[in-house]
């Protein structure tokens, strides 16, 4: 079992832990938007120590994020397994070819429609 897969597990078991004990439930519980509001400011906070001077800060930020990103995962449903599928399609192949080649992402906020391919 990888250190993920291990990670994986651990935030399945604390789904239904009392979130005053657990910062694993504590933010399911929060629903979707906060998993996804913790991951974007773990990741502002990853990207910052990348352009600092410290390298162990970098290390820290960067397991938070792989952390909160994996909460946010399991907040959708969506297994780690899913995301190394999905990097295993793509190897191989060049980032620019594999990027041009997507479909047009559309932003779709909470309670809001996806509407891209309305009529107008």
């Amino acid at each position: 079992m990888t250190i993920l897969e291990e990670l994986e597990t651990t935030i399945d078991d604390r789904r239904g832990s009392d979130p005053n004990h657990s910062w694993t439930a504590r933010l399911l519980q929060g629903g979707r938007g906060e998993c996804a509001r913790k991951f974007g400011e773990e990741a502002v906070e990853t990207v910052l120590a990348g352009v600092g001077p410290d390298r162990q800060a970098l290390i820290r930020e960067a397991a938070d994020v792989i952390y909160h990103l994996m909460v946010l995962l399991a907040a959708n449903d969506i297994r780690i397994e899913s995301v190394c599928d999905e990097l295993r399609e793509r190897s191989g192949r060049s980032g620019i070819e594999e990027k041009s080649n997507r479909p047009p992402a559309a932003f779709v906020g909470p309670g809001e429609e996806n509407d891209r391919h309305a009529d107008p």
